[in-house]
């Protein structure tokens, strides 16, 4: 199977960066390494990414536990001890036989971070991913921070449902410093990071959001996805509350005349969940390389 899709090359070549695109594709591999395992063995959090089989709606939902509550299991199976909390937008997803998913596990600490596709597979102490492709990224507009606690006494509270953001949740998503991504295309799903100075967001209306694409690795993987398919998924959580903020929509994305690159995201749904997440993690340090916020 070929790295990359229609879709990321038209974007690949629009920007000039075929060249370095298929220099960085070359670490994309189908089996788990030894390093890799290990970087996952030792993560307290791993993003899912999958279309809702209900609806066909992408959605972006974490997953927590113990160091070691995500492993490898094979050189190319990924196994997850328990799921997605009681009613959270992919509970059907992840109990569904083959469901395409992507995940991501990123570790602030070293801000380092590791993706894995595949299919899934339910079993008896949660579901397992077998891998089609395996890889990593660079350390760029991920946030550091040092240190982690896991709250045994936290619970999720109710989780709230509506068709466009709140004041509140407008300011949410201004404060954050870091956000998720789940993309579609025929092959499979991808979820993808992506952080800056708090700012680097904007609800442009209760219904719409922009952001500023930075440049990165030259893969277009989440544009390339969008180029072909429009839905997606994002998630914002408090990395101190541990409160998620989950959006389905589709988003698009939009050249200026100075080549700057704007993905503009049209609200569908919005679920927000008090205390989703039993992690509490230290203040940030912002990365070096983000640029200002302004959009």
């Amino acid at each position: 199977m070929a790295v990359y899709h229609a879709g990321s090359r038209a974007l690949q070549d629009r920007v000039g960066v075929r060249e370095v695109a298929d220099h960085v594709g070359r670490a994309i591999g189908e089996g788990i390494k030894p390093v890799a395992a290990a970087f996952l063995e030792l993560q307290p959090l791993l993003v899912l990414g999958a279309a809702a089989p209900e609806t066909g709606r992408v959605w972006t939902s974490a997953l927590t536990g113990a160091p070691g509550f995500a492993r490898a299991t094979g050189p190319h199976q990924m196994s997850v001890a328990g799921s997605v909390r009681p009613g959270d937008p992919l509970t059907t997803a992840c109990a569904t036989e083959g469901t395409p998913v992507g995940s991501i596990a990123v570790d602030p600490r070293t801000r380092r971070r590791m993706r894995l596709n595949g299919r899934l597979r339910p079993t008896a102490r949660g579901f397992a991913v077998t891998a089609d492709r395996v890889f990593s990224n660079c350390p760029k507009y991920i946030q550091r921070r040092e240190s982690y606690e896991l709250l045994d006494d936290r619970a999720p509270g109710r989780s709230q449902t509506s068709g466009e953001l709140s004041t509140a949740q407008r300011r949410f998503v201004l404060d954050e410093d870091t956000f998720f991504v789940a993309t579609v295309h025929d092959r499979g799903v991808d979820v993808s990071h992506r952080g800056g100075n708090p700012g680097f967001v904007r609800a442009a209306s209760p219904r719409e959001l922009i952001w500023r694409d930075y440049p990165g690795n030259s893969m277009f993987l989440t544009l390339g996805n969008l180029a072909a398919d429009p839905r997606a998924g994002l998630l914002f959580l408090d990395w101190t509350t541990g409160t998620t903020l989950q959006l389905t929509g589709e988003a698009r994305t939009e050249f200026g005349a100075d080549g700057e690159r704007r993905v503009r995201f049209g609200v569908t749904e919005v679920v927000e969940t008090p205390s989703a997440i039993p992690l509490r993690w230290s203040a940030p340090e912002y990365s070096p390389a983000n640029p200002s916020p302004a959009v």
